[in-house]
């Protein structure tokens, strides 16, 4: 039913209803630490603020993400949606020529990367 209606709910639009149903039940558990849907909401709105600002990102803009697992994925997933930009997940083993068609089949015009990732 969800997808039926026009226009469709999408993921975004789930997690700020219990965002703000809810902010303070736990939604993700890494390692040691705990964030609750209120802590990915305020560092997705951070993060959709710097990749604005910094990066010019605007609506319509493919984004490669070359992240590994960590929450800084989650709220960058958050952020990219929030801008309306498009996001391409790149298996951050991929290297040589298959990070490079992952890249150009993407079309991602930007890449965003953690420190260290080398391709």
């Amino acid at each position: 039913r969800r997808f039926a209606r026009s226009p469709p709910e999408t993921l975004l639009d789930v997690f700020l209803l219990h965002a703000r149903r809810r902010p303070r039940q736990p939604l993700l558990r890494f390692q040691d630490e705990l964030y609750t849907y209120e802590d990915v909401d305020l560092r997705s709105n951070r993060a959709a603020w710097v990749l604005r600002r910094r990066l010019g990102l605007s609506p319509g803009v493919t984004v490669a993400v070359f992240l590994p697992n960590s929450p800084t994925y989650v709220w960058t997933w958050l952020a990219l949606a929030k801008l309306g930009c498009a996001m391409a997940c790149v298996n951050t083993n991929a290297r040589g020529r298959a990070l490079r068609h992952a890249l150009e089949a993407a079309g991602a015009t930007v890449m965003l990367t953690s420190p260290g990732e080398r391709g």
